[in-house]
């Protein structure tokens, strides 16, 4: 494979538009940088796998997750922030399904993407920061989105954490129920590579991520990006105004660490991560 590609993934989801107007117009290949593109519709677990496999070179997902799974032995690194917002997570039920409250659903079945993905890794999160455990047989697999709305539909799980506004057309179209939201007490999205990439094509990422640094840069500066948002995504207008004005992009590679340890602390308490696994390097220093 060329030095000059760059196999990048992510999910199908409005976060990630300012990625695809780049690459869209050409401004990666006008810095020297052939993009690959791979939609992940299993979310960060299924790329965490992509990573692991060498299938892709990198891809924006989860914080927790790639924090988790890089502690696990993910041979990546973060190379960038990227998204600087929190996540809201919509708490989701089937519109026959009996729960009505946030408060209930700890005992009830989830659905989950995979284990190590968003939905898993937050559901344990929000349950732990309310003094509760899920067991393991409470979590089912379904893969995405769409495996979500049989699963719920049919009742063969309760609960599903997802993206509250990739999930809000179906709920206004009487396919789920919100029953509550959660907030991750840290930016949602990081850009992570496998260590073999940056080995061996450490200057077509950097030009990679200044891209998409300016490309975020240009997309906050310009209201027009949220008629676009709508359109593209399935996204009444208002909420792409709401989720647009809430919703903040790294415009440069800098990673905090002080949000690093705020993750770690988390998901260590929620007893994701196992004690020195904090100690795992985590970050390209360059």
């Amino acid at each position: 494979m060329k030095s000059t590609t760059i196999r990048l993934g992510g999910v199908p989801e409005h976060f990630n538009l300012p990625v695809h107007l780049a690459h869209e117009k050409g401004d990666f290949a006008a810095r020297g940088v052939d993009l690959e593109w791979t939609t992940f519709k299993g979310g960060t677990g299924q790329m965490t796998k992509a990573l692991r496999n060498d299938e892709v070179d990198a891809c924006i997902l989860l914080t927790e997750g790639i924090i988790t799974d890089i502690a696990n032995g993910n041979p990546s690194l973060i190379i960038s922030e990227y998204v600087t917002s929190p996540l809201i997570w919509g708490i989701h039920t089937g519109t026959e399904n009996t729960l009505r409250h946030h408060s209930d659903i700890y005992d009830k079945n989830y659905a989950i993407s995979r284990f190590g993905s968003g939905s898993h890794l937050m559901a344990i999160v929000d349950a732990n920061s309310q003094g509760k455990n899920i067991a393991t047989e409470q979590f089912k697999i379904i893969k995405n989105l769409d495996g979500a709305l049989t699963s719920l539909t049919e009742l063969g799980t309760d609960v599903f954490y997802w993206e509250k506004y990739t999930t809000k057309p179906y709920v206004d179209a009487g396919r789920l129920r919100r029953v509550g939201e959660y907030l991750t007490p840290w930016p949602c999205f990081m850009i992570a590579a496998t260590k073999k990439a940056i080995g061996e094509k450490p200057e077509t990422l950097i030009r990679m991520l200044r891209t998409i640094h300016d490309s975020c840069d240009y997309f906050m500066q310009s209201d027009d990006n949220i008629d676009l948002v709508a359109k593209r995504y399935g996204i009444l207008p208002n909420d792409a105004a709401s989720w647009y004005h809430k919703t903040s992009w790294a415009i440069h590679g800098w990673v905090s660490n002080k949000i690093l340890k705020n993750v770690i602390y988390h998901l260590k308490t929620a007893e994701i991560l196992k004690e020195g696994q904090e100690n795992t390097e985590l970050v390209w220093k360059r």
